[in-house]
């Protein structure tokens, strides 16, 4: 596929709406996840700023703290206004917009009505998963029969980062997505590959965000527990799942964390993610200013190309 300097797919783009902040808010989120305070979103300024940035197309999806905050048929009532409001963004704009939908878990039964509803009758891409939902991790047995249906329909499954369980005492009251969102996504995807998910159900396509958090760093000190201590037998060997999972570039992608993902994982699973609107216009500008500045990686011109060739083979566009 012919790619050019406007032609980035950005896989880990958000949004937020007035009724999701109002319900956020209420349940006591005022400064989300340590976070000054909520961010703007408006679809003219999207379209203006990936317009700038040479963005062709962005996938829409709601960050953390999700839409789960006690009860299940709120959570329900949220997810279904979420993914009612992005189905419609990108039904006015379909050639600039997709969409991850939310999923109400840990409310399992619900969470799979809105994969049917959402993937089945609205469009949507994949769904977002957090990392954990209210102390469940992806391993948990739990969640089995939402990985049947996420499997029979060959979804992307974007894991985003939350707060872990406990953060009161060991974000020591620093912005929780520093450190502790790095954290948990590791201690997440670690959880689901160990589990065996990826082995029971071989058609997800997961996305690791942050290029893969600090898995890449501790890659082979997990492989040497599965390896030496026998750790998960029924799993996918960790350095197989290294270059099965999918990553994208959110975040400081260059000089480091970038190299050491494709030294280990490849680069054929990569793809391009500003974090907008939760990253400021001045963070993901000066991200992409790294990517672009960085030397090319093999196999394409520069990583623009490379990432929007392989979201074009994860999201299956045309």
């Amino acid at each position: 596929m012919a790619t050019d300097m406007h032609d980035l797919i950005d896989t880990h783009a958000h949004f937020v709406t007035g009724d999701y902040i109002a319900a956020a808010t209420e349940a006591g989120h005022e400064s989300p996840d340590g976070m000054p305070g909520w961010p703007t979103w408006a679809l003219p300024t999207q379209l203006a700023e990936m317009d700038r940035r040479g963005i062709r197309r962005a996938v829409l999806s709601i960050s953390t703290p999700g839409v789960h905050f006690g009860d299940d048929d709120r959570a329900g009532e949220l997810a279904r206004s979420v993914n009612d409001e992005a189905a419609a963004i990108v039904r006015t704009n379909p050639s600039r917009f997709s969409f991850f939908a939310s999923l109400p878990v840990p409310d399992v039964d619900g969470a799979i009505r809105e994969v049917r509803r959402t993937m089945g009758e609205l469009g949507a891409v994949g769904v977002l998963l957090e990392s954990n939902a209210h102390g469940q991790y992806l391993g948990d047995t739990a969640l089995d029969p939402l990985w049947v249906e996420l499997d029979r329909r060959h979804a992307v499954v974007f894991v985003h980062p939350t707060s872990p369980p406990g953060w009161e005492r060991t974000a020591l009251g620093r912005p929780r997505p520093m450190l502790e969102f790095m954290f948990d996504s590791t201690r997440s995807i670690v959880d689901l590959v160990l589990a065996g998910v990826l082995i029971r159900y071989p058609n997800l396509r997961v996305v690791v965000p942050h290029a893969g958090a600090t898995l890449p760093f501790l890659s082979d000190r997990i492989a040497l527990f599965q390896e030496v201590f026998g750790t998960a037998d029924n799993a996918m060997p960790w350095r197989d799942a290294m270059r099965h999972l999918w990553f994208d570039m959110a975040g400081t992608p260059f000089p480091t964390g970038v190299p050491v993902l494709t030294d280990i994982a490849g680069t054929d699973h990569l793809v391009y993610g500003s974090d907008s609107c939760w990253t400021p216009a001045r963070g993901v500008d000066a991200q992409i200013g790294s990517i672009d500045a960085a030397p090319a990686p093999i196999g394409a011109s520069n990583w623009r190309a490379l990432t929007t060739r392989n979201a074009v083979c994860l999201l299956r566009l045309s």
